[in-house]
């Protein structure tokens, strides 16, 4: 038989059919192996995977950033590395879901971390295109192990991702390899929560949370389509579709997400119109610590916090803890805008006042010489020019005095501008600056802290960071002194012109009252001190020493060093805010003095209680003279001459309803310091009132007194405060001594004097320990 005859087609044919089956048969082979080499890193070639255990926990693996909250359970702000806070996914938004799924991953629910479908769809759009342009293959879970792991990071490199094209091979692998691994450790619902917990949106917004404030000043789970569409567009490129820097770009791009989503069957083709037709309502605000209420506080405790955590084993910026302060938001908005309100009106005064000249004068109220110069040595602009340039450099002077665009604070709101370093120094040093603390005196908890007129632009804390001279406000601690010696405040002293050993150079020292002049009359402690005699403080401070004046004001909580010298009492020791409202809510604690406290507890991420800090007390004085004290300070707005606060009682609204306050103001020297301390059965607050620099003050002691620059402040926010019924403060008198009192108190007798009679049993015997003759 003939033999049979072959094609030169069909033996070709034949060839090619066995090359695609040993092609097949090499790639079942070799595919699992290969896969099997990667996922076991084989002799260390292809770089180290997460474990399962690294992927159970990799929901706590990000830095989560430390929060801040009031007592009342408001969020103060933040401390972070990455501004993230995560959140379940029953508080993401449906229409979040829904955007994210039509736009990255609509066949989510349907696979198991790799799309295969998708892959082969983006391999032939590849080839079509020649770029990624029309889509890619990635699923939302790789995106999440791209993210979560860094897989294309050196951590997991090893010798073959080095290699050219199989390199990429290779990290596309461990991709999989890892989303694969997601996709058996979480569920569908927690993949898409951790997806948007961890990506970076831009704006130093971490996470899907800090996103929604960032650019839309809202919640997930109140986020909108229009909201949605732009924020996942940001999944593409956060830079080049960034709405605040690049609006055009992330229009067109949400316009995009939008279309995707009614194609996916979310909405209809009248919403999408009506959808497209809208602008992006942007509300856009970077989170940082010059925004938000109380962001001195949250400056000033930031290294109390930093330190704790560095003593316990803690990182503030990572390690997500909630720290749970004794601010109230509402006392605390209510001291703000009292602050706002005085200083905004007091500023005009005081440019009124110099009338266009500069404010910084010597003792003689002359405008000293070179002013800004010397300031804006001690900045570390001035500092870095000196690094750069060498001291003495012509080249520091030209960069100081050539003008920059800026934006500098006004009371109006910013104003952009062009100003040299040297004019800004100029500028800013026309402000007066404040500081106000309010506390409970009960229980030592810090209610309200403001350390300044704005933290943006002024960064000095002027509550516990400044220290001052405290004028008359310090005179309490010699009363405090005296009642405990003995004297009582009916005790009457002369107001006449003495002078008093100093024992150094000069010699003598001759105290005059802040009017200049004396009355010659004899008049009660009470009535002195309600008047604010220097005179007879100064009596008093002679008769008991400096060193008992000292000595009170540091059992009432004054840390600060005190020169033991006659003019203490008359406030010459610089001492701060912080302290004096301490110390004044020993008088309402019964004598107890209470360190003012700011932490109440803090707990870790999970709400587990890490520590909790109880105030610390000491027994500073007794009862009765906590109580005479009280009775003392109440002079100022019950007797004739007292303090302004009396006058003004019913502009602030604290009277009536048994309401009792007791009081003191406060000015030192040249009226560069003006003070207000009050307290009610409630609360102690303190207001202090000055320039940044001594030299920067009123010409007169009249417009600089205390009761002109901070008194305002403590009446403005007590007025807030007493009149919101949701802060549960009632008005009404001071608690009564729970024994009856050993000496009189009851000075109506005395000429001048208009007080109301308290129903104590009072013991009328004259003051122990205390000749009556003794004095001049």
């Amino acid at each position: 038989m003939p033999k049979k005859k072959t094609t030169t087609s069909g033996t070709a044919y034949s060839k090619i059919a066995k090359a695609l089956w040993l092609t097949f048969a090499v790639l079942v082979v070799m595919v699992p192996l290969y896969i099997l080499s990667v996922n076991s890193n084989f002799l260390g070639l292809f770089g180290d995977l997460p474990s399962i255990r690294t992927l159970e926990n990799s929901q706590n693996e990000n830095d989560l950033s430390s929060e801040l909250y009031s007592s009342d359970n408001v969020s103060l702000g933040k401390y972070f590395r990455e501004n993230r806070s995560p959140v379940d996914f029953e508080e993401l938004s449906p229409d979040l879901i829904n955007t994210l799924l039509a736009s990255e991953d609509h066949r989510f629910e349907e696979h198991s971390g790799i799309d295969m479908f998708g892959l082969a769809r983006a391999g032939v759009k590849s080839i079509m295109f020649g770029n990624r342009s029309q889509g890619g293959g990635s699923t939302i879970t790789q995106q999440l192990a791209k993210i979560l792991f860094k897989t294309r990071s050196e951590k997991f490199d090893g010798p073959l991702n080095k290699v050219p094209l199989l390199g990429m091979l290779i990290d596309k692998t461990q991709e999989w390899i890892v989303a694969v691994r997601l996709e058996k450790s979480f569920t569908k619902k927690e993949i898409i929560a951790l997806y948007l917990n961890t990506f970076e949106f831009g704006g130093n917004a971490f996470g899907i949370k800090t996103a929604a404030k960032t650019f839309f000043n809202t919640t997930p789970d109140s986020l909108n389509l229009n909201q949605s569409a732009v924020l996942v567009g940001l999944l593409q490129n956060p830079s080049w579709f960034n709405p605040h820097r690049n609006p055009n770009n992330a229009l067109a791009k949400r316009n995009q997400v939008l279309t995707k989503v009614y194609r996916n069957n979310f909405i209809n083709k009248a919403t999408l119109d009506s959808l497209l037709k809208q602008p992006l309502n942007l509300d856009y605000k970077v989170e940082n610590h010059n925004q938000g209420i109380a962001t001195y506080f949250r400056s000033v405790i930031r290294n109390f916090l930093y330190k704790w955590a560095d003593e316990n084993g803690y990182n503030l910026d990572e390690d997500g803890l909630k720290i749970y302060t004794t601010i109230d938001s509402r006392m605390q908005m209510y001291a703000e805008e009292a602050v706002r309100e005085h200083m905004s009106s007091l500023q005009k005064t005081f440019n009124k006042h110099w009338d266009g000249r500069n404010p910084w004068v010597d003792d003689n109220f002359k405008e000293i010489p070179d002013f800004a110069e010397k300031a804006i040595k001690k900045t570390e602009r001035y500092r870095t020019l000196v690094k750069r340039y060498g001291k003495g450099d012509d080249s520091i002077q030209i960069v100081l005095n050539k003008q920059v665009r800026m934006s500098v604070f006004s009371w109006n709101g910013e104003i952009d501008t062009l100003m040299s370093p040297l004019d800004s120094i100029r500028y800013y040093k026309k402000f007066l600056q404040a500081g106000f603390m309010a506390m409970d005196p009960n229980t030592g908890q810090i209610k309200a802290w403001v350390g300044g007129i704005d933290h943006k632009y002024f960064k000095y804390d002027h509550v516990k960071q400044g220290k001052r001279q405290p004028g008359s406000t310090f005179k309490p601690f010699l009363y405090a002194a005296a009642m405990e010696a003995g004297y009582n405040p009916c005790y009457e002293a002369m107001d006449a012109l003495m002078s008093y050993p100093t024992g150094g150079d000069p010699p003598t020292w001759t105290p005059k009252n802040s009017e200049g002049d004396f009355s010659g009359k004899m008049m009660t402690l009470r009535l002195a001190l309600a008047q604010s005699k220097n005179s007879i403080a100064a009596f008093l401070t002679n008769k008991l020493g400096p060193g008992t004046v000292v000595d009170m004001a540091q059992r009432l909580g004054i840390k600060s060093p005190i020169e033991p010298v006659m003019s203490l009492a008359l406030g010459s020791s610089d001492v701060s805010v912080y302290e004096m409202v301490g110390a004044y809510s020993t008088f309402i604690n019964e004598g107890t003095w209470i360190e003012p406290y700011y932490v109440t507890r803090i707990e870790d991420k999970n709400g587990q209680v890490i520590q909790e800090f109880p105030p610390r007390t000491i027994e500073a004085i007794n009862e009765e003279t906590a109580y005479l004290m009280i009775h003392m300070l109440q002079g100022a707005t019950q007797l004739t001459g007292g303090s302004a606060l009396g006058l003004h009682r019913a502009e602030y609204g604290l009277f009536g309803d048994g309401m009792e306050i007791a009081a003191k103001t406060g000015t030192s020297q040249n009226a560069s310091d003006g003070w207000f301390m009050g307290v009610t059965k409630d609360l102690a607050g303190g207001a202090w009132v000055g320039g940044d620099e001594r030299s920067v003050r009123f010409r007169n002691w009249y417009l600089g007194q205390g009761s002109k620059t901070a008194l305002p402040i403590w009446g403005k926010f007590m007025n807030k405060v007493y009149n919101d019924p949701t802060l549960g403060y009632e008005k009404g008198p001071f608690k009564r001594p729970s024994r009856p009192l050993s000496i009189e108190i009851n000075c109506d007798r005395y000429r001048g004097e208009v007080i109301e009679t308290d129903s104590l049993n009072i013991n009328r015997s004259n003051t122990s320990g205390v000749n009556p003759g003794d004095i001049f």
